[in-house]
């Protein structure tokens, strides 16, 4: 039996300025309140996935509030990720994808969790119809 790895490491973040840059001119989105979610098929990568997160100044001044958010998210993210990487990993794609929170107040954790795992489910559908196509 394998063991699972439940990390996020350094080359799964998404830290690239000009791939981000591509992700928010080329890429495709959905939302799934209180998400929106910016996805891009990079040809190459350093990892099958990579993930950035955010959360609007607008809607919270206090950097404390995104910094938390954020964590949340990323928290969500790290423990529900193993499909999508798998998927990923099955069908030779790379996927670099932005989640940024929409939300106007304070997720509480099990929220945040259940909305990330559809999201991850919906990026999974997104991939496998994607492979169809081919």
């Amino acid at each position: 039996m394998i063991q699972q790895s439940f990390t996020f490491k350094s080359v799964e973040k998404l830290k690239s300025r000009k791939l981000i840059g591509q992700i928010f001119t080329e890429g495709k989105s959905f939302s799934h309140f209180p998400f929106r979610v910016i996805y891009i098929f990079p040809p190459e990568n350093k990892s099958y996935l990579q993930a950035g997160f955010s959360v609007s100044s607008k809607n919270f001044k206090k950097a404390v509030n995104r910094n938390r958010i954020k964590r949340l998210m990323r928290e969500a993210y790290r423990l529900q990720k193993n499909s999508l990487y798998t998927v990923l990993e099955q069908n030779k794609n790379h996927l670099a994808v932005f989640i940024i929170y929409t939300g106007n107040g304070l997720p509480v954790y099990e929220i945040v969790f259940e909305k990330i795992g559809r999201v991850i489910e919906r990026l999974e559908k997104i991939i496998s119809d994607k492979k169809d196509e081919r």
